[in-house]
């Protein structure tokens, strides 16, 4: 069987030509091999080509988009460090005295080769101990895309999300007399502000406004609102963001605003919590509808609220002068690959001193920006289909427990009944 044939077949034996070997550097190189996805890499120039599976274990993100760092494949998310094994050797948001699980391990093909000018893999055990020298031109297979999770995935279209109330636009951007066409879960929904106030064409079971923003529920809601106490403080000046797109589910930018262990590595240079690498854990409660965790630090505390299906608010305090920075976030769940992004930043001075003024909130709406830039450019490269609830079909670790929080809560608002034990 010539090299040719044999990458066409959906066996996981034998040798497989993935790339050519002047070809593969140290940009990871995304490959298929028996029907299998990978990627390879060199860790350092000029260094023996290695493997890895196409998704890095704890938030399946694709490992095209890894860097090579000190001889090691770091991905681009949480800078998990994986060595030419696959061993993971550095799980930054645990600290330097940290141990990774052993699920955090990358199973790697069972041998990689260079040879006649190919990159070859095996992915399993074969009694040829070398690739054999090709009687025509290698034809590689196609890098298939990575598979979904075994389990439960929450998208954008999951029939939960009829029963609830989801932010469709700004007050602002319907004005009196006026109409504004929306996307909501694959469907599309005309908006008219009236003398009777607003209507929504199809009917819809409601449309309200609430903080500045149109909500519309399709079927009776059974979500919990989200409180805003910023929203009636005189002492707060608010300014909104743009609305900004995801190309990608609500689910996953959900799980992406409420981590902390990803600041460093996505937002190296807009975050002042670049530096801090280690992730204490924080307390979680269960509340109806979603859950409130805060966390302190010796200059402020931090206080997060989440109400299902995609509600967000972190609030920061700061203890040394008072003040107080809340930014709301609010998902619009469009189609199945596509997610409307409302961001609010309330600031407030502290006690006794002046409302922020138009040039502070200016700066701080545009350094809000640029974080969910980032944010939004990450969910693009992570190629997923929504939020997999199935606790074992990720990895999770200490600094993930608001993750995991938000997945209990919308398996809880779907109705999935996902009772699995996190370790």
């Amino acid at each position: 069987m010539t090299a040719t044939a044999r990458t066409s077949t959906a066996r996981s034996t034998g040798w497989f030509p993935v790339a050519r070997a002047a070809e593969v550097g140290t940009t990871p190189v995304p490959v298929g091999a028996g029907g299998r996805a990978y990627v390879v890499v060199r860790l350092r120039p000029g260094a023996e080509v290695s493997a890895f599976p196409a998704r890095c274990p704890h938030r399946l993100v694709p490992l095209a988009a890894a860097s090579v760092v000190e001889g090691r494949l770091q991905c681009p998310y949480h800078g998990w460090r994986f060595d030419a094994e696959g061993r993971c050797v550095d799980v930054p948001s645990l600290g330097p005295d940290g141990t990774a699980p052993p699920r955090a391990d990358l199973p790697v093909p069972w041998a990689v080769e260079e040879r006649h000018g190919w990159v070859w893999l095996a992915p399993e055990r074969t009694d040829v101990a070398t690739p054999p020298a090709p009687a025509a031109e290698p034809v590689p297979e196609p890098a298939p895309a990575p598979g979904p999770p075994p389990g439960p995935v929450f998208g954008n279209l999951d029939p939960s999300l009829e029963h609830a109330w989801h932010p469709v636009a700004l007050s602002r951007e319907l004005r009196p007399g006026g109409w504004l066409q929306v996307r909501l879960l694959g469907r599309t929904w005309s908006l008219s502000r009236g003398s009777d106030g607003l209507v929504a064409d199809p009917p819809a079971w409601g449309v309200r406004e609430r903080f500045g923003v149109v909500w519309l529920a399709p079927a009776e809601p059974r979500d919990v609102p989200l409180e805003l106490p910023e929203d009636g403080d005189r002492r707060f000046v608010r300014g909104w963001l743009p609305p900004a797109r995801s190309a990608g589910p609500a689910g996953p930018l959900a799980d992406t605003l409420l981590d902390v262990a990803h600041l460093p590595f996505v937002h190296g240079s807009t975050s002042d919590a670049a530096h801090e690498l280690e992730v204490p854990a924080r307390d979680v409660t269960p509340e109806p509808g979603g859950f409130t965790s805060s966390g302190s630090t010796t200059h402020r505390r931090v206080t997060v609220v989440h109400r299902a299906p995609f509600q967000l608010r972190v609030r920061l305090d700061h203890r040394d002068t008072g003040a107080a920075t809340t930014i709301l976030s609010l998902l619009q769940p469009e189609d199945a690959d596509s997610t409307r992004v409302y961001t609010c930043v309330l600031l407030s001075a502290g006690p006794g001193r002046p409302l922020p003024g138009p040039d502070e909130v200016a700066a701080a709406v545009a350094a809000a920006e640029r974080v969910l830039a980032e944010d939004l450019d990450l969910q693009a490269r992570m190629a997923s289909t929504g939020l997999p609830l199935g606790m074992r079909d990720e990895l999770h670790v200490r600094s993930d427990r608001l993750g995991v929080a938000l997945r209990r809560a919308l398996a809880d608002f779907a109705g999935a009944g996902a009772h699995d034990q996190v370790t």
